[in-house]
């Protein structure tokens, strides 16, 4: 059986009920939907966050995602997957990201769904502009979700 994923990079926000409605309608095969949503934050160590703009490459950004999205299938026994990214001006409190993975049984729901989040966060190519202190800056990879990453990696 193909497992249905759902891949959108959009500047509308999304709901995490209808998301979920819509992957489990008339599904009996799963036992287990984990669900990430990632927001935006409104303080970044000491400094106050306005906005945080996320740009992307269209159809690059997809393709990635998908290549993801097609590792977690190999890995464990998924049934579905969606994930949203948006772009665009957000401010704190915004949602900015939704992975939710279904399975027969909670552990490979919720080891996808940290391994999507995990190689979004690090590998999926957007790019990020803060506002803060009146002041527009481009956020730069962190060394911690390059170590997220490395985790998953196959010896």
């Amino acid at each position: 059986m193909t497992v249905p994923v759902t891949i959108r990079i959009q500047d509308a926000d999304f709901d995490l009920a209808a998301e979920t409605a819509a992957m489990t309608k008339g599904r009996t095969d799963m036992g287990a939907v984990v669900s990430f949503t990632g927001l935006c934050r409104g303080v970044e160590g000491d400094d106050t966050v306005a906005a945080l703009t996320l740009e992307h490459y269209p159809g690059m950004a997809e393709e990635e995602i998908q290549r993801h999205a097609d590792e977690a299938i190999k890995r464990w026994p998924i049934t579905a997957l969606t994930i949203i990214h948006r772009v665009g001006r957000l401010v704190p409190g915004d949602n900015i990201v939704l992975v939710l993975t279904a399975s027969a049984h909670r552990q490979a729901a919720f080891a996808a769904a940290e391994f999507l989040m995990d190689y979004l966060k690090a590998n999926a190519p957007f790019w990020k502009r803060e506002e803060r202190s009146g002041e527009s800056r481009w956020v730069e990879a962190h060394s911690r979700d390059d170590a997220a990453v490395a985790r998953w990696s196959k010896d």
